[in-house]
């Protein structure tokens, strides 16, 4: 029988004051972090474990999660990385025989505290409205004042430098080692399944931790490089605009997605913006403006190209572009081998329309590459 989930009061306070109450759920406790919503009615483990989600407290806009229970395949890292959870309900039951378990033990073994039966419509507005935010969540605590002083203490993510916090500490690989084509990758919040799309199509990968220097991904004696996606304000990451610049310089193909898109463009002066409340879910529409044909993408950025900025860039074009509000989501360099897209084409959760993407790397790599 499933566990019944305790009905604590809970407490979500919003930088600009907005108090919600529920009830608990998760580990008992208090937690802050920058709020954001997903769009996503399905895909909540595979969310809940993407590097990039963290520093965010996350609002589930759907009714209920929790339907389906977890599994051990269905994760993109080692653990859960968000910050707090917000919902209207989680489930006590789950319906998929595969299922090892229910959401609510799953939150508690990796210690989230989360907070249902949250009007998380009028919240989602809200956020819509006004932007994000940060905002904390307790089940501990019931002194608004109290709460105000802790939530002071979370760090504005515009600014944050997060990557280098949680990249992998030991490089590691993944693949044939005698596959003909070798890709290096540069960690700052890798999700397992893009890993999973490169090994699939034949290429043997080696990750390396965030500051890891381009002299030092070259002795891989790699034919491409590839950028990852991961959290936080991708200005504060002079290190990395700095290996991003070397890999261009060596002339050889570079793939970039999510952050990696937004280290691409400034490594050639193109500056990035945080955006109003960004872009998270699985349903976004995109068109590639190279093929003229629409996509349905995954996305999860707080973070943007400057469409402004890229005007003056000789050296860049833009390729995709967001149908809901025209940002720029791909980019590649008109005299370079070098291309990068905004949101998910590994699309886990999501549909697969962009996973071209990764053969059309493993074609540019064959094209500009002596492969032995």
């Amino acid at each position: 029988m499933p566990q019944e989930i305790t009905s604590q009061p809970a407490y979500l306070l919003l930088e600009d004051g907005t108090l919600f109450k529920g009830k608990s759920f998760g580990r008992k406790g208090t937690t802050g972090g920058e709020l954001c919503f997903t769009t996503g009615m399905t895909g909540y483990q595979e969310i809940f474990t993407d590097p990039s989600y963290t520093g965010q407290m996350l609002i589930m806009s759907t009714c209920y999660i929790g339907n389906y229970g977890v599994n051990a395949t269905d994760v993109e890292s080692g653990g859960v990385t968000i910050s707090g959870l917000i919902c209207k309900n989680i489930a006590t039951r789950f319906s998929r025989m595969t299922a090892t378990g229910s959401l609510e033990d799953y939150l508690q073994r990796h210690n989230i505290v989360g907070i249902q039966d949250v009007d998380t419509r009028a919240l989602v507005q809200h956020v819509r409205t006004k932007g994000a935010m940060n905002c904390i969540i307790s089940s501990e605590i019931d002194d608004v004042e109290a709460l105000r002083q802790k939530l002071s203490a979370v760090p504005s993510m515009k600014g944050l430098e997060i990557s280098s916090s949680i990249t992998t500490k030991e490089p590691y690989t993944a693949g044939d080692e005698d596959a003909a084509i070798r890709i290096a990758v540069l960690d700052f919040g890798i999700k397992k399944h893009i890993l999973n799309n490169f090994v699939q199509r034949g290429a043997f990968v080696k990750v390396f931790p965030a500051k890891t220097s381009f002299a030092e991904l070259n002795k891989f004696n790699p034919h491409g490089f590839f950028i990852s996606n991961g959290p936080g304000d991708p200005a504060a990451m002079d290190y990395a605009i700095r290996t991003v610049k070397d890999i261009l310089d060596s002339g050889k193909p570079m793939f970039g997605i999510c952050l990696g898109h937004q280290l691409l463009a400034l490594a050639n002066g193109i500056s990035t913006f945080k955006m109003h409340h960004g872009h998270r879910g699985l349903n976004h529409p995109v068109k590639n403006l190279v093929s003229g044909k629409c996509e349905i993408t995954t996305q999860n950025h707080g973070f943007g190209v400057d469409p402004e900025s890229i005007k003056q860039s000789d050296a860049v074009e833009i390729t995709h572009v967001n149908l809901n509000d025209g940002s720029i989501e791909g980019i590649r360099m008109k005299h370079k081998p070098a291309f990068s897209v905004q949101y998910h084409p590994e699309s886990t959760p999501g549909p697969y329309d962009s996973r071209y993407l990764f053969d059309q790397f493993m074609e540019l790599i064959a094209t500009h590459s002596e492969i032995n």
